[in-house]
């Protein structure tokens, strides 16, 4: 058996042993909007620390446990604090959970995030649906053995972001009044900020916004057949555009900020994306 695929095995029985609910939506909560998780109808959690061989998240405002429960009658499965590539994990390790959720039954996958905004038309405190991204100087987790029990070795990757699940997100937010941007993100290793020269480079090539997650999630998520739908909460400008040095602080802050609404969007999107 591959060895990644063992270690998957393995988590997933740790993991039912302890629930057997079967969630239809999973949910990556990035930095600062982990609160949500809190809201729901919980019916058991699970720490990162009770799975056995499961990346441990070490930053400020990852709590670090899956929650699972209800948002509205719809089974979800929550990860409230993911793990990032410059923690130092395999790449694998780091999309190990989004396997994980895929194989304990969900379908859809909302990814979050906070990030610096480089379109200078967004503002810190606006959202952003995810339309595509782009993946820089991170290892794609598909590279080695293709896990044939996950997926084909050559996934198209035309629609990372399900159109029919952006829609969903898209008249969410109409409906609830809030002003939702679109556009590209792009995810770089961290953790240190980007540069100046990288935000401009970045912006040539098309992309909107930047973070240090996200990207190569939705790629392993869409090898395993999962719908792909992502929300990126501007907490600040990037390099080059903010007057003032960059701090994980402040990303916090700004999350904190918008956390209010950024909790109606995305119960209002989930019970969208259930129906």
């Amino acid at each position: 058996m591959n060895e990644i695929y063992e270690k998957l095995t393995k988590c997933l029985a740790v993991v039912r042993a302890k629930t057997s609910l079967h969630p239809k939506v999973a949910i990556v909560l990035g930095s600062g909007l982990g609160g949500y998780a809190d809201e729901i109808d919980i019916e058991t959690t699970v720490s990162y620390s009770e799975i056995d061989g499961f990346p441990q998240s070490t930053v400020p405002g990852h709590s670090g446990r899956l929650v699972f429960g209800y948002v509205k009658g719809v089974p979800v499965v929550i990860m409230q604090g993911r793990v990032h590539y410059y923690e130092g994990y395999d790449v694998n390790n780091v999309v190990l959970p989004i396997r994980l959720m895929g194989l304990l039954g969900a379908e859809s996958l909302l990814l979050t995030n906070a990030v610096g905004a480089i379109n200078k038309t967004f503002s810190a405190g606006d959202f952003m649906l995810i339309r595509d991204q782009i993946m820089y100087n991170v290892p794609s987790p598909l590279i080695g053995e293709n896990i044939e029990g996950l997926g084909t070795r050559f996934p198209d990757m035309s629609e990372i972001y399900n159109k029919t699940l952006c829609e969903k997100i898209r008249s969410s937010a109409d409906i609830l009044g809030i002003r939702l941007h679109e556009g590209v993100y792009v995810q770089v290793s961290g953790p240190n900020f980007e540069t100046p020269a990288e935000i401009s480079a970045f912006r040539a090539l098309g992309a909107d916004v930047v973070g240090m997650s996200t990207a190569c999630e939705a790629i392993a998520a869409n090898h395993m057949g999962m719908k792909v739908c992502g929300i990126s909460c501007v907490s600040n400008l990037a390099a080059g555009i903010s007057p003032t040095p960059l701090t994980h602080d402040e990303v916090q802050e700004m999350a904190d900020k918008a956390a209010p609404q950024f909790k109606k969007l995305v119960t209002e999107s989930i019970v969208r994306i259930d129906g």
